[in-house]
């Protein structure tokens, strides 16, 4: 028994520690599988968001399409030839306007007659000219042969019966009244008429046989009451163009200028926003070419540019550019993808800065302006389109050949605002005096023009994390090196936890103290401020020369590792001398106020600028870099720094020559990762800079980042929206920022790794 006592005792020990080397060798295989997958799945997830970003963004970089409904003759043929068609708001019932004097209304689905309306007319009066005002307030003027003129807005009730359904009922209603009014002092036929509703007046405007321009003005004037328009009618004249037939007349919808174009492309351009002192402020050419005429003419939603189309195809935009100390002088901003041949017709958008133009051929374009964008070429009809309307929805649209044919066509067009250049190059918006990036995605009008360039916010992003890594990156490293290499292991003990646990610190508390305190107090004590980060640099030498020529037996009662805690004194002395001295600093180098100071000099100042930025987000970011920093240097072999010692190298030397060069990846590492944070950094930017999307790298002023953009207008966009999935592209932009940078990173990393692994 007692023989086989050991070997048993042998065989239980053997079995435990067989077991125990399983139960070790599953717990490796498990936690390195399940580390494993988990990387996978974090790359998998990564991966997810990108495509997801990219699945909302794509939809904005494609085309229009055209999907053709109906095709049908034109509804009541025997009034007459057809001036001009309108479409309503819901794309369901349209208007044809003949020369006759007849307002047809009808389904633009069939054909079907829905109402049949004459305006009252004498019987030695027909009608010579039709004037369309700006689209979305459906105003019409017929210009008649004894030269009068007959207002007429058309609108739509829209009811919904207890049957269901919903009935669209066109209604007239005549602003001026029913009686034509006067327009031609001589009483001479109206061949071309401009007319322009208002809230506060009525224009009409008519070329004179004289050569002269007559600018009928209704002033709106309601009852006390408010249930009646009262209406004070002015007459004024104009001087037309000299020795030329005016073919077109425009006003625009503010009724401020008055465009008239002839036949060969000269335009006039007047200012009429007092018409008792109209004037002509500029006559210039809109072709530039020989043999060129001009077939078409519009203005744009909005009013302030002009459409202009070519008997060649050509299609331009002029707009009214403001110039410093004088009127605005129209310029031709942009040149549009040609049609095949003589565009014919030009119609507007109601609602957005697109337009559709028509040829001699059927050949249909849809472009956006501020884009500068062509999104469809496509021939819609056999022949020439005669009549073009378009859905203030920019949804259907509504043509008519020369054979009096109607043909109703569906659009999808649903983000015509974006292309390359929009995003990304210079936009020459209107009312800007030239090309800028800017970005401004809604405004209080309607006829706003989008403005989503994302170089504005994406150049905030940069700067933002420059100016918080220049306050950053030098603090951290040097504070990194100090603790690792020259502290005290008690004093460290403190110091490494107290700056880890600042990341702790909620940005949003940051950016809160930011706004509110950090910047109202650097404005105060600019000077100071900037004394500071000039003297404070020189008090730390001048207090390290003072220390090293203090007597050993003084320095020696500070122990080693714990000299740093002696500048804490003088960091606080020197910031509150400099601190101190601000006002005397001001009154004596800035007149008492060096904010008016620099503003009178040109320099542009907000009180949340790059200043206060750069401090909260340096001071945000701080921590990541330090603590990475910081291991990085405290892991260098310290066989190493004791072989440089033993070798005769100063610590200093040591420090630049070995450790530096040793713990350079992990030091590149944290500085990556400290801008990746920069980068992506949103309540901090959100509440301390002024969230102006400018492109100026001065420290005066502030920005607008992409991270805060996102957080600011996401919540007020419209899913779906051209304004959502852009600010979708935005994040998708930040994702790819911090990627590539990441990625940069990391390969330097690698390679000063694989460099210095060696020593």
């Amino acid at each position: 028994m007692s023989d086989n006592a050991p070997a048993s005792s042998l065989d239980s020990h053997s079995l435990k520690a067989s077991r125990h080397l399983r139960w070790r060798l599953w717990k490796d295989a498990f936690v390195r599988h399940a580390v494993g997958f988990g990387g996978i799945s974090v790359i998998i997830i990564i991966t997810l968001i990108f495509f997801y970003l990219l699945w909302v963004v794509l939809p904005i970089f494609s085309g229009a399409e055209l999907h053709p409904l109906s095709q049908y003759t034109t509804p009541a043929p025997e009034r007459g030839r057809t001036l001009h068609l309108a479409v309503e708001e819901q794309a369901e019932v349209a208007l044809r306007v003949t020369d006759t004097g007849h307002l047809v209304f009808f389904r633009t689905t069939d054909g079907q007659l829905i109402r049949d309306a004459a305006i009252p007319l004498k019987p030695d009066q027909r009608v010579t000219t039709l004037a369309v005002g700006q689209a979305n307030r459906a105003i019409l003027a017929f210009g008649l042969s004894d030269g009068t003129a007959l207002v007429v807005h058309h609108r739509y009730e829209v009811s919904y019966p207890p049957e269901g359904g919903r009935v669209i009922t066109p209604v007239l209603e005549y602003p001026v009244g029913e009686a034509p009014v006067d327009v031609d002092p001589f009483g001479k036929p109206i061949n071309v008429l401009a007319v322009q509703d208002g809230e506060e007046r009525l224009s009409l405007a008519a070329p004179l046989h004289d050569g002269r321009l007559v600018l009928v003005t209704y002033m709106k004037e309601e009852s006390f009451l408010g249930d009646e328009m009262a209406f004070e009618r002015r007459e004024d004249f104009l001087h037309g163009p000299t020795n030329r037939t005016t073919a077109f007349l425009r006003i625009d919808q503010d009724q401020q200028e008055l465009y008239a174009a002839t036949e060969d492309g000269t335009l006039f351009y007047y200012d009429i926003n007092d018409p008792e002192s109209a004037s002509l402020l500029q006559q210039l050419p809109l072709l530039g070419q020989e043999g060129v005429s001009l077939t078409a003419f519009e203005s744009l939603m909005g009013g302030i540019s002009l459409l202009v189309g070519s008997s060649d195809g050509r299609l331009y935009q002029w707009s009214a550019v403001p110039q410093e100390g004088g009127p605005p002088v129209m310029t031709r901003i942009r040149e549009f993808d040609p049609l095949s041949d003589a565009v014919v017709s030009l119609r507007p958008e109601h609602h957005r800065k697109g337009f559709l133009a028509t040829d001699a051929r059927g050949k249909l374009g849809i472009y956006h302006t501020t884009a500068h964008r062509t999104l469809l070429q496509e021939p819609i009809l056999d022949g020439a389109v005669r009549r073009l309307a378009v859905a203030p929805r920019a949804n259907a649209l509504l043509a008519e050949d020369d054979a009096g044919n109607l043909r109703f066509v569906g659009i999808e067009n649903e983000h015509p605002e974006i292309s390359w250049s929009a995003l990304w190059g210079k936009v020459w918006y209107e009312s800007y005096p030239e090309p800028s990036y800017q970005w401004q995605s809604s405004a209080a009008t309607s006829d706003f023009e989008p403005k989503f360039s994302l170089v504005p916010i994406s150049f905030g992003t940069l700067k933002a994390a420059f100016y918080a890594m220049v306050i950053a990156v030098p603090l951290a490293i040097m504070g990194a090196i100090f603790t690792a290499q020259f502290m005290t292991p008690r004093m460290r003990k403190v110091v490494k936890p107290s700056i880890e646990i600042m990341e702790a610190l909620p940005t949003v508390i940051l950016g809160f103290l930011a706004g509110l305190w950090l910047a109202p107090f650097v404005e105060n004590y600019l000077p100071g401020i900037f004394s500071m980060l000039i003297v404070m640099p020189f008090g730390i030498l001048l207090a390290a020369y003072v220390w090293h020529r203090m007597p050993e037996r003084v320095r020696h009662r500070v122990p080693d590792g714990w000299e740093g805690a002696l500048l804490i004194p003088v960091i606080l002395l020197v910031g509150y001398v400099s601190l101190a001295v601000s006002p005397l600093l001001e009154t004596m180098f800035f007149d008492g106020d060096m904010r008016q100071w620099l503003t009178s000099s040109g320099i542009a100042f907000d009180q949340r600028n790059s200043i206060v930025v750069g401090l909260a987000m340096g001071f945000a970011v701080i921590p990541t870099i330090f603590s990475i920093a910081e291991d990085a240097v405290f892991a260098v072999p310290k066989h190493l720094i004791n072989g440089s010692l033993a070798l005769g190298a100063t610590p200093w030397q040591t420090m630049m020559r070995v450790v530096m060069l040793t713990a350079s990846p992990g030091i590149f590492s944290a500085i990556m990762i400290g801008f990746g944070r920069a980068v992506g950094e949103t309540m901090i930017v959100l509440m301390a800079t002024g969230n102006t999307p400018v492109m100026d790298m001065s420290i005066f002023q502030g920005m607008r980042t992409l991270s805060a953009n996102i957080a600011v207008e996401m919540p007020e966009s419209e899913v779906g929206s051209t304004h959502y999935r852009v600010l979708f592209l935005a994040a998708l932009v930040l994702f790819a920022f911090t990627f590539l940078f990441n990625t940069f990173g990391e390969v330097v990393r690698q390679r000063l790794r694989r460099r210095y692994s060696s020593m």
